[in-house]
């Protein structure tokens, strides 16, 4: 495939900054049997990688504004572009040595997604779409799953934990949704759910709670993979609202349908 010099300045960005965590992903282990733990050790990977993605884009488009997990949003001169970035979405399971973590880039033209990065530097796993020229995973050509039936499906999601999200609206979610498919799991890194739906591994993923820069360049790569995405009320207002609901046109339907009725 032939990448834009847009999405080559992303990439390039991405492997750099990749190969910062991986590094220190390498530590994370070690750091485990300490009494201390490997937390304050990741926090300073996080911002890290951050600040090299910063540096990177700015440097290639000095005019785009940010918005970044760590360090809130930063103005540019272009009021239409904005980058939105997670330099490590999955920071607990990065802090715990499991390898399922991304980094996110995004870039949104007058508050809509045009383009997208999910990168997982462990797998070497690169998603990466612009709107209107298709959705790739490592230059291959992705599409979502064309499976018709929720019986059929492998369904991800986002499990509220300590001190964020509503349980109990889960849980009747679960009940309702659980005997209707064929598996529900949990990854623990919304990037990626959205990245193995845009690549067929997941039929639908749905979430409460997120943030814009879990989302952002994820929504690029669903559409851009044949798929359809919305907030939970059927709109489009993914960002502004933190909930999300992605699939191929008869799965997101017919789960979203579930998910009311819970």
């Amino acid at each position: 495939m032939i990448r834009s010099p847009l999405m080559t300045v992303m990439v390039q960005a991405a492997r750099k900054a990749g190969r910062s965590l991986v590094r220190d992903f390498g530590e994370v282990e070690n750091l485990q049997v300490s009494l201390k733990g490997p937390a304050n050790f990741v926090s300073n990977a996080d911002r890290k990688a951050e600040k090299i993605l910063h540096e990177e884009l700015a440097k290639a488009r000095p005019g785009f504004g940010f918005i970044l997990e760590e360090s809130g949003e930063i103005d540019g001169t272009d009021e239409s572009h904005r980058w939105i970035i997670d330099p490590l979405d999955g920071t607990t399971n990065f802090l715990h040595g499991i390898p399922l973590f991304a980094i996110s880039i995004g870039l949104v033209r007058d508050g809509v997604p045009i383009a997208g990065l999910i990168f997982n530097p462990v797998t070497d796993e690169l998603f990466i779409a612009e709107k209107g020229a298709g959705a790739f995973m490592n230059d291959r050509r992705i599409r979502v799953a064309a499976r018709r039936s929720l019986a059929d499906s492998v369904i991800s999601c986002g499990v509220p934990h300590m001190g964020r999200g509503d349980l109990g609206q889960f849980a009747r979610e679960y009940l309702a949704i659980g005997p209707k498919v064929s598996g529900l799991r949990r990854t623990g890194a919304a990037a990626l759910d959205l990245a193995w739906v845009a690549a067929g591994r997941f039929d639908a993923f749905w979430e409460r709670g997120l943030s814009p820069w879990d989302m952002a360049a994820g929504i690029v790569l669903v559409r851009e993979a044949g798929g359809y995405v919305s907030d939970l009320d059927d709109g489009d207002k993914m960002l502004a609202k933190g909930d999300i609901i992605v699939g191929n046109e008869v799965i997101r339907r017919d789960l979203l349908t579930v998910l009311r009725k819970a």
